[in-house]
């Protein structure tokens, strides 16, 4: 047969049907040389060699063994010579098999960088050299290096195609052996899973035709307003795949199908923008990894994005359109939830500034109602500022979410430099500031609380009051954290501004020299007096609140008669001495 085929092919005859078949364009380029001349080997013994090597290669089950016994008998289909041969083993080239020389770097290099195709190879001291790719159904198994002592003929060509075919195949199925016997039945059980889905959906588009089933399905989600979790999940039932909804900076919104992560894999922010630009450019679906990404992009901004979870790249132009108009319908109905928060938190704010500003109480209370806030409870006024952020809708909502999340139900509106809310009930201790740190990144935040409310038409006088407690630990030494206007005492009747530093000037006055002698010997003198005003003057108290003895407290009390030459008796002394203390803690940061 092979020498019919040559006899043909030297007439200029075409090859009759039959004969051996030509080797189809693009399908495995593995012949060497286009031109050579008419010279054809025994008609009869290259068939048969090939036939006993064919037998040889298939018994075996080890891929090295097959490679070998390849190598070894590329001679027998032509004047050619086995250089070098590499198995693919865990994504990588490794020569083999074992036991022959190392091929030359040169070579080495060539092969590797042929990722997959055929292509030449300069063999040292050899000529005619070419690396043959050994395909299988799953990927690439190898590579075959050869060289031709000289020009082969066309059938010693095709003699040498079907050798590397036959080994390709060889391997298939030695690697296809090696698989576990669970794995397989898993496959199958997969294979006809999905092969009943796509048959399903065959059926869906002969009948009724995809498109108007795709049109139909999300129309029915629209018109029953079941959100997002229903358009992703009409989604999945038209594609057979997982779907999800992410918002812009990928956190998931929604899930519909089998295999969603738990937990669920925080976003990259660096990574997600570049993937946002990548899917814009694009203009329609792109893949990326193992997802069919579309933007949800209403009117230009971008909301999020909606995916089709496709790790085997399965997905068909039904799939494409699908994705498209849930995109599509996905934008509409995020849109819409938008332009309700917006107009809900406008009008949060519109009430906010009117309570700020004083109004109708009776209606304050209906409109409060109607957002769930309730006026008739105890109020307070908070006023939030944090270095570094502006009191944009952003941070207003974080302000918002901070005081939900200790316990402080609030009508939130902004200022120019702050965010102020009106909240059902007090902040904890530092619980809002502590939180705010935590959601910010940073401490740099100053949070003042005014006294109790009972009735919305105080809230005007509380604001002022929150301010007041605002500036004052601004102006304090330590002047992040929270203030209390009912801790303020004194201070309370003192305009801040300029006065700080008269107040400065004041304590200096007074307990200057106690609070030199304290930072120069390691002394407290000065929280001492202030705890003995603070126990109003009984030693006992003072000395159990300073865990010291009473003779200790007697002994510094005489020190403090001694440094500051005040007379602690003394009715004028004693007021400016406690003052002084007083304004000490609050404002410069003592203790307390």
């Amino acid at each position: 047969m092979v020498a019919r085929w040559a006899r043909n092919m030297r007439r200029g005859r075409p090859v009759q049907e039959g004969s051996l078949p030509r080797r189809r364009p693009g399908r495995h380029p593995t012949v060497l040389w286009r031109r050579s001349r008419p010279h054809l080997p025994s008609p009869a013994d290259p068939p048969h060699e090939l036939l006993a090597i064919s037998r040889l290669l298939f018994d075996s089950r080890n891929e090295g063994e097959i490679l070998r016994l390849a190598m070894d008998h590329v001679s027998a289909v032509g004047p050619y010579r086995a250089e070098a041969g590499y198995l693919r083993m865990q994504g990588r080239l490794v020569p083999s098999p074992q036991g022959r020389p190392a091929p030359a770097s040169a070579v080495d290099r060539t092969v590797r960088e042929l990722t997959g195709r055929d292509g030449p190879v300069a063999v040292p001291g050899r000529s005619r050299g070419r690396a043959l790719a050994l395909h299988g159904p799953v990927g690439l198994h190898g590579y075959l290096v050869v060289t031709s002592r000289f020009r082969p003929t066309h059938a010693q060509q095709f003699l040498l195609a079907v050798l590397v075919r036959l080994t390709a195949a060889a391997l298939s199925v030695a690697v296809a052996q090696r698989h576990q016997q669970e794995e397989a039945l898993e496959q199958h059980r997969l294979r006809r899973e999905r092969a009943t889905l796509q048959h399903q959906l065959i059926s869906l588009v002969v009948k009724t035709g995809y498109q108007r089933a795709v049109h139909e399905a999300l129309a029915e989600v629209a018109a029953s307003g079941g959100g997002e979790e229903a358009i992703t999940g009409a989604l999945h039932e038209l594609t057979g795949f997982p779907v999800l909804a992410e918002d812009r900076f990928g956190r998931l919104r929604s899930w519909s199908g089998p295999g969603r992560p738990d937990p669920y894999p925080e976003p990259d922010p660096a990574r997600r923008e570049e993937l946002l630009h990548e899917v814009a450019r694009s203009g329609g679906p792109v893949r990326i990894k193992d997802r069919l990404i579309s933007l949800v992009r209403p009117r230009g901004e971008v909301l999020g994005v909606l995916a089709v979870v496709d790790p085997s790249d399965d997905a068909d132009e039904y799939t494409v359109f699908a994705l498209e108009h849930a995109a599509t319908s996905l934008a509409l109905e995020l849109s819409h939830l938008r332009h309700l928060a917006e107009a809900e938190l406008r009008l949060r704010r519109e009430l906010v500034d009117d309570l700020l500003g004083g109004t109708d109480e009776a209606s304050a209370y209906a409109r409060s109602e109607a957002f769930g806030h309730d006026l008739h409870r105890i109020q307070y006024v908070v006023v939030v500022q944090w270095r570094n952020r502006v009191p944009d809708d952003a941070f207003a909502r974080t302000v918002g979410r901070a005081a939900s999340a200790v316990g402080m139900p609030s009508l939130v509106t902004r200022r120019s430099d702050h965010v102020v809310l009106i909240a059902e009930g007090s902040p904890h201790d530092h619980a809002l500031y502590e939180t705010l740190a935590r959601e910010t990144g940073t401490r740099d935040g100053t949070i003042g609380v005014s006294a109790r409310c009972d009735t919305p038409g105080g809230i005007p006088g509380r604001y002022q009051e929150a301010l007041r407690a605002l500036e004052i630990r601004r102006q304090s030494r330590s002047r992040y954290g929270t203030t209390y206007f009912d801790d303020l005492g004194l201070y309370r009747i003192l305009g801040p501004g300029n006065e700080y530093r008269e107040l400065e000037a004041f304590v200096r006055e007074w307990l200057g020299t106690l609070v030199d002698y304290d930072g120069q010997h390691r002394m407290a003198l000065v929280e001492t007096l202030s705890r003995y005003f603070d126990c109003g003057g009984n030693y006992a108290e003072t000395a159990e609140s300073l865990a010291i003895h009473r003779s200790t407290l007697r002994y510094r009390l005489q020190r403090i008669r001694e440094i500051s030459g005040r007379d602690l008796t003394d009715v004028e002394d004693r007021l400016n001495l406690q003052v002084a203390t007083r304004v000490w803690k609050i404002m410069l940061g003592g203790p307390g």
